[in-house]
């Protein structure tokens, strides 16, 4: 495993991390047994970051994670994020009290006297806008219940807004092989004021897995099968935006890319990484299997400039009309 230091905070990460949305719910079920195995694979792996939330099953991911922690000698850092408990998720919802609500919540959840990260989770626009917002995680740095604070992102003008705050420690954003305006400006202004950026949805749902086909299917409590459209939350959560049928077409032209000896998701992963800006890369995995060939990605070697130039191509051809602006 590679590690690359995670902004002004200092820390030494793994440029692959654990998102464990998967393991928390949304993603059809996965037994408590399978997602402890891939949790304890990914940390034998040298995986040291793990991102959660709240909301994952309700915070049955937080609880998994500070059971593992009891369980292994590792110093492993973990980021959890809040807001979405809001119901109507919105801008007012993120006052001084809420915060503190879901910060209370979540250090019973993660048994921890400090989190480590916590990461506002993808509110509204109007939300950065608002000075307090900010000044309200300062005081919880202060008193000790947070380390450091971050943001959840799901538009490039959110993240260009948020680093303007000098508290904001972090932005996660989506970015892919299937997304990849970040690159064009926002990495950039991260690089410049030592912003840690943390990479989620990194395999578009698992469309860049290579694995799916017209005739796939998911359970229904599975965010593929009910969010396509962004009925129950922003559509760029699910296969990053895109089309299915469209990804599925990219994907196909970007198996012949593939370099001999990785698996589809480590070509995915390997891509995101050949960017310095990089600070960790947050796939999940359902079990051991997922978590190992997600680790493994770290020390495959480069791509190719060739490469990288034509994966661009594909983007420009299928997909960056429908995404490119939007987010």
């Amino acid at each position: 495993m590679n590690y690359r230091v995670f902004g002004r905070c200092g820390w030494a990460i793994s440029e692959i991390g654990f998102g464990s949305w998967a393991i928390g719910g949304g993603w059809g079920k996965v037994e408590e047994k399978d997602a402890l195995l891939a949790l304890h694979e990914a940390i034998d792996q040298g995986v040291n970051f793990i991102d959660t939330a709240d909301v994952y099953g309700d915070g049955r991911s937080e609880r998994l994670i500070a059971q593992i922690r009891k369980e292994r000698k590792e110093e492993i850092k973990v980021a959890t994020k809040a807001g979405r408990r809001l119901s109507p998720h919105v801008a007012a919802g993120y006052n001084r009290e809420n915060l503190r609500s879901f910060v209370e919540r979540s250090r019973r959840n993660l048994e921890v006297e400090t989190i480590d990260l916590l990461q506002l989770h993808c509110p509204p626009t109007e939300v950065y806008y608002q000075p307090q917002v900010f000044e309200a995680l300062d005081e919880m740095v202060a008193e000790g219940k947070i380390r450091y604070y971050g943001v959840s992102v799901e538009k490039v003008e959110e993240g260009l807004k948020a680093i303007e705050y000098p508290g904001v420690k972090s932005v996660q954003i989506i970015f892919n092989m299937f997304r990849q305006r970040p690159w064009e400006l926002f990495f950039q202004e991260c690089r410049k004021k030592k912003v840690a950026t943390i990479v989620r949805v990194p395999l578009a749902s698992g469309l860049l897995t290579g694995k799916m086909s017209r005739d796939t299917t998911f359970p229904p409590d599975d965010h593929r099968n009910y969010n396509r459209q962004g009925q129950a939350f922003d559509r760029g959560e699910t296969f990053a935006g895109v089309d299915f049928e469209k990804g599925l077409q990219a994907v196909e032209e970007l198996k012949a890319l593939k370099p001999e000896g990785f698996t589809m998701a480590q070509f995915a992963l390997k891509w995101i990484l050949m960017f310095s800006e990089v600070s960790t890369v947050i796939p999940g995995a359902k079990n051991p299997a997922q978590a190992r060939d997600n680790a493994q990605a770290s020390i495959l070697p480069p791509l190719t400039e060739e490469v990288m130039e034509k994966v661009e191509e594909i983007y420009r051809k299928y997909i960056k009309s429908d995404v490119h602006q939007r987010w």
